[in-house]
């Protein structure tokens, strides 16, 4: 049962991400609300623990620099490519993936 859960709940975070023009998303940023997250993660995956609440995961990617919030020079660099930027929010995070490194996120 928990799996089925679990997979509904990730198709869920997977029809809700999209790609936006990181103009759009400023003040998100400026509320420091907009997390940042790595390359190498699956934004579905990160989406899906910060949903589940999994405080032991999500500080693990803190730790390691995985993700934190969207530091200034980024942001800036971001805003001076209108760069696209893969986004799904888990209220009241607003998760953002850099769209030139990351593909499209799976539900795996």
């Amino acid at each position: 049962m928990q799996e089925i859960i679990d997979t509904t709940l990730k198709e869920k975070i997977h029809l809700e991400t999209s790609q936006i023009a990181w103009s759009e998303l400023q003040r998100f940023f400026a509320q420091g609300l907009a997390v940042n997250v790595g390359p190498e993660l699956d934004l579905i995956e990160v989406a899906y623990q910060f949903a589940a609440d999994n405080k032991t995961q999500v500080q693990a990617w803190l730790s390691a620099k995985q993700i934190g919030l969207v530091s200034d020079p980024q942001a800036l660099q971001w805003l001076e490519a209108n760069a696209l930027v893969w986004v799904v929010v888990v209220k009241p995070w607003l998760l953002v993936q850099d769209n030139r490194v990351a593909s499209c996120p799976s539900t795996d």
